[in-house]
């Protein structure tokens, strides 16, 4: 199992979280997504999967939703 905590700039409300979590979950090999929000600042997004993920995959499923990914905490 693999965690890898994501930063993302610009959620600001419940509709971002499900808008986020519903993209990420659909990159191949996510089992869970976990979202602590932080509006109008930077929110963590967790994403569990069985292997580390291609970091372009996540990026690109988050600016699908409509937001920027920032970083990666671990």
């Amino acid at each position: 199992m693999s965690t890898t905590t994501y930063t993302v700039q610009g959620m600001t409300c419940a509709h971002c979280v499900g808008a986020v979590s519903r993209e990420v979950t659909r990159v191949v090999g996510v089992d869970g997504v976990q979202i602590e929000l932080v509006p109008d600042g930077v929110s963590r997004v967790r994403v569990e999967s069985q292997a580390p993920l291609d970091r372009s995959a996540v990026a690109a499923a988050v600016a699908e939703a409509g937001y920027e990914l920032t970083g990666v905490l671990a």
